[in-house]
């Protein structure tokens, strides 16, 4: 008899976030999602659990995290955050906290979306952040760590990104160049990430693994 799965999500309101719990929710291997939002919860799915909550006091939902698998989805933008340190409270602290919540919550595989170029020893602010977060994450050692790296990211925000629709353009006419090793820098569309995700969490491996978007676009276009 085939045991249905449990899952956590944190950031389900980002644009992949979205799409994983779309995949989630239509998918019979899962019995339930949990998603810890900022905002109220506004979706309605008998295998949905919504839960407003303060990102800033994680450890007072730990007993959500009782789950098989946790999806994480933070971030944002220095825009947004309005200041390095609210930036690194979102796309570090939150995220390492999560982790090592799960990690105690006896949670066995962990998908998180970084970012490519992440690098711990890069001289820009979003890389070296992202990096020194797999960095943390990979110290915590759940079982099977997935780092997900999508390079420009596509699909429809509820807020207009100038920086991200310039991105595009420009992607769009040294496209063709990037072939080989440089796939990886080919933009993707959250939702084939999403599909990427959630398919390596079904054949999930021991140890840390890095995915980036040419093997995302492989997956999750299956």
């Amino acid at each position: 008899m085939k045991r249905e799965r449990t899952a956590l999500i944190l950031g389900a309101s980002g644009l992949i976030g979205g799409y994983i719990t779309k995949e989630i929710l239509k998918n019979s291997d899962y019995n339930s999602l949990t998603s810890l939002v900022r905002r109220s919860p506004i979706k309605a799915h008998t295998k949905l659990n919504e839960i407003g909550i303060d990102f800033d006091h994680l450890s007072n939902y730990q007993d959500h995290f009782r789950v098989d698998e946790v999806f994480i989805c933070l971030g944002t933008t220095r825009k947004k955050a309005g200041s390095k340190e609210n930036f690194k409270k979102v796309d570090y602290e939150y995220v390492v906290e999560a982790a090592k919540i799960a990690k105690e919550q006896g949670v066995k595989r962990i998908a998180i979306v970084s970012a490519i170029g992440a690098n711990a020893n890069s001289s820009f602010f979003y890389n070296k952040i992202k990096g020194q977060m797999e960095n943390a994450v990979t110290q915590i050692n759940i079982p099977s760590t997935y780092f997900f790296r999508p390079s420009l990211l596509l699909g429809k925000r509820e807020e207009f990104r100038i920086g991200e629709k310039t991105g595009e353009i420009l992607e769009k006419l040294i496209q063709p160049a990037l072939r080989g090793h440089l796939r990886k820098y080919h933009s993707i569309h959250a939702s084939t990430v999403a599909k990427s995700m959630v398919s390596f969490m079904r054949n999930s491996k021991k140890g840390v693994h890095i995915i980036e978007s040419d093997l995302m676009h492989k997956i999750g276009t299956l």
